[in-house]
């Protein structure tokens, strides 16, 4: 039985903030750390991202769409072409025994949505702006499934919403990566508006009662990662690192 649970997705190889958010989850006794994925796909240090994950000693892992992209052969990706060839065997084969998605009694865990770790879940896109769903709707969207309390990363936006129905939805945010900027499926900016590493605690009350869900911002040196991010020629996540901010 797990009573608390760390939540974290979105490193995109920032291992200064991972170290920070594994020592802060540390501190709070949590159980179990279920990552949400998207771990090494980054700019800064994918290879020490990996080796802080992989010598977790109770940890679920889930694959986001970009630990997916990192097992194709090649990519015409930038990201993709500065962290393939830096990534050990074994360390492809631990990506690909990562979970769709993971259930723990009525939580359910996934990087996208239950059904997709390529498509938003809460935002929605429209001209370019983005916005979020109606609650009747994601409760349509969510309706098929059982678990009460849904959390997702993907879109680095920390978030909670409660759904008609009763269930609730929980973007964690991203540890690593507060902003980025995306052309698919259409041009959008994700942006968090600050620099601090975005997890969630969620831990149990009591017997029969609800989960206590916990966001948290945690300070890290973010000038550290995006001077690293910068020296690896990505100035796009070294503004994004410091600021919150996505260079459009």
């Amino acid at each position: 039985m797990y009573n608390t649970i760390a939540i974290i997705s979105d490193i995109h190889s920032n291992s200064t903030a991972l170290r920070a958010v594994l020592s802060d989850i540390k501190k709070r006794g949590a159980d179990l750390i279920v990552n949400l994925g998207d771990s090494l796909f980054g700019p800064i240090d994918p290879v020490g991202t990996a080796e802080l994950l992989r010598e977790l000693e109770n940890a679920v892992h889930i694959m986001g769409n970009c630990d997916e992209a990192l097992l194709q052969e090649a990519s015409e990706s930038p990201t993709f072409k500065f962290v393939k060839p830096l990534l050990a065997a074994e360390v492809l084969q631990w990506i690909e025994e990562f979970h769709k998605t993971w259930i723990f009694e009525d939580l359910l865990f996934c990087h996208g949505t239950p059904f997709s770790n390529s498509i938003y879940l809460l935002e929605q896109l429209e001209n370019g702006k983005v916005g979020y769903k109606k609650g009747i709707v994601l409760a349509a969207e969510l309706n098929e499934i059982k678990q009460s309390y849904i959390f997702c990363g993907h879109s680095h936006q920390v978030k909670s919403v409660y759904l008609p129905d009763g269930k609730l939805v929980i973007n964690v945010g991203s540890v690593g990566l507060p902003a980025y900027y995306e052309e698919e499926p259409q041009s959008h900016a994700m942006e968090s508006l600050s620099p601090y590493a975005d997890y969630v605690v969620c831990s149990r009350t009591a017997e029969g009662e609800a989960w206590r869900i916990e966001h948290v911002m945690l300070p890290y040196d973010w000038n550290e990662a995006a001077s690293i991010a910068e020296s690896n020629g990505r100035h796009d996540y070294a503004v994004a690192i410091r600021t919150g901010r996505a260079l459009v």
